[in-house]
């Protein structure tokens, strides 16, 4: 089975385009999980009678939002954050209450859990580090609870390049937005607690695999990109999974989509 991850970067855009039905029919992902719909379900006539459609949309029309489709019906899909853990940090900012944006959405199957993320940005003045320092360790507290119970994949937009090699001009951007310190440690906290990033477990060493190109300057033409959306899965899994893949091919956003697949029915 295939699991897709896409930053749309509006849902509506893509569709508009021509862009989305294309994608789906060639890619025939089982689960696509995508970021950044800014959109709510009843903005969009979608006809794809083969996906059951599952949508977490912000309170502000036209922003954030995060969707899943899938082929398979899931045992149950849970929006946002637990209580809980949204009230162990502070995860609203001059800039609004993340919890209320449709970040973050869990579907759970059989096998596994699959979460959809779109993790806040920290602004090109770094204002929004403080809530990256609180978000990160709030959704991946989430994330190890759920893994616990069973198994779990989340992917999505995570706003950071990890290390230099997830971007082409590290010199020039270190300590910029999406490469700071305390955004990298949060990937580091992922793999601390277990998670593997799939892609660098297949392709460790491998240059140019990016997800977002600016729009300027012809950088997805000239491949000067950035590494920022991952598939990331419980160390269980990782012998099911059969490749983990990045699809620059794939326009209508300036991200592309990423990719697993597991040798797994459900």
């Amino acid at each position: 089975m295939k699991i897709y991850s896409w930053n749309m970067n509006g849902i509506r855009a893509v569709h508009k385009k021509g862009l989305l039905e294309p994608f789906l029919t060639e890619h025939q992902p089982d689960i696509l999980c995508i970021q950044e719909t800014k959109a709510n379900h009843d903005q969009i006539d979608l006809d794809f009678p083969e996906y059951d459609e599952y949508w977490c949309s912000a309170e502000k029309k036209g922003y954030s939002g995060t969707a899943i489709f899938t082929r398979h019906s899931p045992i149950e899909v849970i929006n946002g954050l637990p209580e809980d853990i949204a009230a162990k940090y502070q995860l609203a900012d001059s800039y609004g209450d993340t919890t209320k944006e449709g970040r973050a959405m869990v579907a759970e199957f059989e096998p596994f859990y699959v979460s959809t993320v779109y993790t806040p940005n920290a602004k090109d003045d770094l204002s929004r580090i403080p809530m990256r320092q609180q978000w990160d360790p709030a959704f991946l507290e989430y994330m190890d609870r759920l893994q616990q119970e069973k198994p779990v994949i989340f992917c999505g937009d995570f706003n950071v390049a990890h290390q230099e090699i997830d971007l082409a001009r590290p010199k020039e951007n270190r300590g910029k937005k999406g490469f700071t310190d305390e955004e990298r440690a949060g990937i580091d906290a992922m793999l601390a607690k277990g998670f593997v990033d799939t892609l660098r477990h297949f392709h460790p060493n491998e240059s140019g695999l990016y997800t977002w190109w600016s729009h300027f300057g012809g950088a997805r033409e000239r491949n000067v990109g950035w590494r920022i959306d991952y598939v990331m899965t419980s160390k269980d899994l990782i012998p099911l999974i059969k490749n983990a893949r990045i699809h620059p091919n794939v326009m209508g956003s300036d991200h592309c989509p990423v990719s697993v697949e597991l040798s797994v029915d459900l």
